[in-house]
């Protein structure tokens, strides 16, 4: 189902169209509308260029979240392919032990 949802992005109204709840969608566009206007109090540039610059830091931090979830993904690959090396060892010198003290209990 569908959701119509009308907001305000500096100043303009839009009505947004998606399958997300009416509160994820205000919060997109609160989000954006925050950008928006963060660049139009930065600078003295005009509303198509405001919201372009907006869209351009957008993309930065997304892409920088991107990134940064990539190499979370990355450190945790590793960390569970040392996980499973330390179990093997772990196993190795469990068997080790035990062998010794079989041995021990011969003598």
């Amino acid at each position: 189902m569908k959701n119509h949802v009308t907001v305000s992005i500096a100043g303009q109204e839009y009505t947004l169209v998606a399958t997300e709840d009416r509160g994820y969608m205000e919060k997109v566009a609160s989000h954006v509308d925050s950008k928006v206007q963060e660049v139009l109090d930065g600078a003295r540039v005009s509303l198509i260029d405001g919201a372009v610059l907006a869209a351009v830091n957008i993309a930065d931090e997304y892409f920088k979240e991107v990134e940064t979830a990539e190499n979370l993904r990355r450190q945790l690959k590793e960390y569970l392919e040392e996980g499973t090396k330390m179990k093997l060892e772990l196993s190795e010198a469990k068997r080790e032990i035990f062998k010794l003290q079989t041995q021990l209990k011969k003598q």
